[in-house]
């Protein structure tokens, strides 16, 4: 058997920037966390947005915390294709090529020109747990999933470092098609 790890089913939300938390929130806000997440330092917040797509929207958005460098917001593909987008599946960070959308808050409003994407797939792992596993950071690997409708989700990034733990990340398009849910496991193969 290969390395087991829990599944944390990624539902939609945002990664917001200070300049853009000030601009929906006002001026000095801080987050309020509401919900401490598996990875180190995370969490969700109670703060909530709208997002404004080219033909719907998604009203109470959830932040996620604390803010990071740039915003970004993270919806399955169902998600993104009611509300009229079709952004590209990539990691987290990587915004270039993906399109934009407004985001409404209490104070004010963010055309974002880019940042609104669906994470790529992969797996959280401390550099003990990665050693552990006989993997490194931004190694690819697919993974095999067990119950009532196995799968293999394959070339799943790897992503290690201090502030990760071992988790593997989905989002609910996936989940659903597993019939997969928060802890549940799955095992990860190596690529020859």
């Amino acid at each position: 058997m290969g390395y087991k790890v829990g599944i944390g089913v990624s539902n939609k939300h945002l990664h917001v920037s200070a300049e853009h938390l000030a601009a929906l929130f006002g001026e000095g806000y801080e987050l309020t966390p509401f919900k401490d997440l598996v990875q180190p330092g995370q969490y969700a917040a109670e703060e909530k947005v709208d997002l404004i797509g080219p033909k719907a929207s998604i009203k109470g958005l959830r932040i996620i915390g604390p803010t990071r460098p740039q915003t970004q917001v993270e919806l399955s593909m169902t998600d993104a294709r009611g509300i009229g987008l079709a952004p590209p599946v990539v990691e987290s960070g990587h915004l270039d090529g993906t399109p934009g959308a407004k985001l409404v808050g209490p104070a004010g409003e963010v055309d974002l020109e880019q940042g609104v994407m669906v994470a790529l797939r992969h797996i959280h792992l401390n550099p003990a747990q990665a050693e552990e596993a006989g993997v490194e950071d931004h190694e690819l690997v697919d993974v095999a999933t067990y119950g009532s409708r196995p799968l293999i989700f394959q070339d799943v990034v790897i992503r290690s470092g201090s502030a990760h733990e071992r988790e593997f990340h989905i989002d609910t398009d996936e989940s659903n098609a597993g019939g997969l849910g928060n802890g549940d496991e799955i095992e990860i193969i190596k690529k020859k």
